[in-house]
């Protein structure tokens, strides 16, 4: 059997780049990696995802949904899906992350993250989507994605395993929340848009000038979704003021929208996200090593205890005072790596 690296030399020498110089990039919690190539003056990136469970054909389709709305995704110069290697165009080193952390303005670059998940929401048809089988984000699927919930932070937080009449009672709570909060509309949903995966491209104009990354788990599903990504960011302080602002600049784009509806979507969908990644961080630590997202676990939980206290929420609050009180959601210190 060919190993990894022949595979990616072979690759890489059939379109050019052989030679070239390899800076590997910080990656995320995926087991894809990212490599920068240089060649003389140019610049590509090196998408290499071993894992099957991690196709990289989903990227190449959603690439192209989002070049015919006019948004920027990264150009894909060569791509061998069957050994999950892409050769894709460079942003650059312009994420909001580091213009954030470098005192460019933060309602700007907000701005025009909303700008261009406004032309998504305007403009996406699910025929663009007719060769790929994307996934439906649906009341099913994210109340299946909440319950790692009791399979994970329960037995974590309490030092046992969730019983059956606890498990039962936090799916019939979010049966009563979410169906309801899917109805608002849906489109093109690209899942963990936030500021690390969006990038200032200054050569382009309007939406355009927002590089869109890290979108190949994109599906179908509810306008109000993306927006709390982008707001109630679970790896960073958004101000209230400015995720407010943002709101009222979004929905100034879709008039007809019904606002109470979409707050109640946006109020539910947050826990929903919040609850999940609750569950997703503990188990990074836990079955992974992965400590670092530990430190990110007070914020998500205060996060979620906001959306807790909306009306729209009382079933799944009822449960957590009941089932996981405040003094057993954050900090776990006493959480331990597996061996």
């Amino acid at each position: 059997m060919t190993d990894r690296p022949e595979i990616i030399s072979n690759f890489l020498s059939t379109h050019g780049w052989g030679t070239a110089l390899r800076d590997p990039l910080v990656g995320d919690a995926s087991a894809r990696r990212y490599l920068r190539l240089a060649r003389g003056n140019e610049r590509a990136i090196l998408m290499d995802s071993p894992n099957p469970a991690e196709d990289v054909v989903p990227f190449i389709a959603i690439a192209d949904i989002l070049h015919r709305l006019g948004l920027s995704a990264p150009e894909i110069k060569a791509a061998q899906p069957d050994d999950g290697l892409l050769l894709l165009e460079d942003f650059g080193d312009g994420t909001f992350t580091r213009l954030i952390a470098q005192a460019t303005d933060p309602a700007e670059l907000y701005r025009l993250a909303v700008d261009a998940l406004a032309v998504i929401h305007r403009d996406f048809r699910p025929d663009q989507a007719s060769t790929i089988n994307l996934p439906r984000y649906d009341a099913d699927l994210f109340i299946e994605q909440v319950m790692l919930l009791a399979d994970v932070y329960v037995p974590a937080a309490l030092g046992r395993a969730a019983t059956a009449a606890e498990r039962t009672e936090l799916e019939q709570a979010w049966r009563a929340t979410v169906p309801d909060a899917v109805q608002i509309g849906t489109s093109l949903l690209h899942r963990d848009y936030h500021v690390d995966n969006l990038m200032r491209l200054p050569d382009r104009a309007g939406p355009a000038a927002c590089g869109l990354l890290d979108f190949q788990n994109a599906g179908l599903g509810p306008i109000s979704y993306d927006l709390v990504s982008l707001l109630e960011d679970a790896r960073r302080d958004v101000p209230t003021p400015l995720a407010t602002a943002m709101l009222d600049h979004y929905l100034k784009g879709f008039p007809d929208l019904d606002r109470d509806a979409f707050f109640r979507s946006y109020a539910v969908l947050g826990a929903v996200r919040h609850t999940r990644i609750v569950a997703v961080f503990a188990r990074l630590h836990l079955s992974h090593g992965r400590s670092e997202y530990l430190q990110h676990l007070p914020r998500v939980w205060r996060l979620l205890e906001a959306k807790l206290a909306e009306p729209a929420l009382t079933p799944v609050r009822d449960w957590f005072d009941r089932t996981l009180p405040p003094q057993a959601r954050a900090p776990l210190f006493h959480l331990k790596a597996s061996d």
